[in-house]
């Protein structure tokens, strides 16, 4: 009897356990079947606000389609994302390296960050026409300045201490930026690029969402006007799974990389 018992609540413990260890996964569980429940009993209709379920049955018949338009938009975000970021890390560094350069550039990337992207990208559209460069620019621009920020501030953090024997031992400035200023600012770097890595996807929805047939953003839009709430909720579902996977990407890349505790920096 003891032993049926014991047999019989293991599973459960087992399960209990595991929602235990995973409390996002049990709080996304829980959403889910409260909106699922929600739209079941007060009976709304699917194109105010579809069901999960409803969702992710558009969400398979879209597949095909949702397969061919993640790339343009995938690669948009992927080019904002490396030029936004790889020209925020040059300029922190000029800037680091001359005052004077930081006070001509910095005052003028505070001015681009406070004009809104909605207002940026018609202008980026009318220049370059409907192709990829708009979107591209876009998604740069939300890029930039995060990691603009946080490259300057890293390469400043640097410990007094490890300067001054720095220079007592007569390092020059290139010793003391690649084994002191750079691996300080890595910390910094990368809590950036976790910003800007989701950000780039919406970028280049953004940029889709001026001028472009094609991409989540072209989706999204048609979606939206045609009242079709099943394939912009399966849309969205898709960036932002994407977004998520870009994040973690940043994640894995920062553990390989930074393999010391970020309070030994500064």
């Amino acid at each position: 009897m003891v032993a049926d018992t014991m047999q019989s609540i293991a599973p459960r413990f087992k399960w209990s356990s595991v929602f235990l260890s995973y409390p996002a996964l049990l709080t996304l569980i829980v959403i889910v079947a409260v909106w699922e429940g929600a739209i079941r009993f007060f009976h709304v209709p699917d194109y105010i606000a579809p069901a999960p379920s409803v969702v992710a049955l558009e969400l398979v018949r879209q597949l095909p389609n949702l397969a061919v338009n993640v790339v343009p938009t995938l690669l948009e975000a992927l080019g904002g994302f490396a030029i936004g970021n790889l020209s925020a890390v040059l300029i922190a560094v000029a800037m680091v390296r001359s005052p004077f350069v930081e006070k001509c550039f910095y005052p003028i990337a505070v001015f681009i960050q406070s004009v809104p992207m909605l207002a940026i990208a018609p202008i980026l559209v009318l220049l370059f026409g409907t192709g990829y460069t708009p979107k591209v620019t876009v998604a740069a621009l939300i890029c930039f300045f995060p990691t603009l920020v946080n490259m300057v501030r890293g390469l400043k953090a640097i410990n007094p201490q490890a300067f001054e024997l720095m220079r007592v031992l007569s390092a020059s400035n290139s010793e003391i930026f690649f084994k002191l200023r750079l691996p300080s600012s890595l910390p910094f770097l990368f809590a950036a690029l976790k910003v800007t890595a989701p950000s780039a996807m919406i970028g280049a929805i953004v940029g889709e969402w001026i001028g472009s047939r094609y991409g989540l953003g072209a989706m999204i839009l048609e979606a939206t006007y045609n009242f079709r709430a099943p394939m912009l909720y399966a849309t969205i579902f898709v960036a932002t799974s994407i977004a998520m996977a870009l994040f973690g990407i940043v994640g894995l890349v920062e553990r390989r990389i930074i393999r010391w505790r970020v309070g030994d920096v500064y």
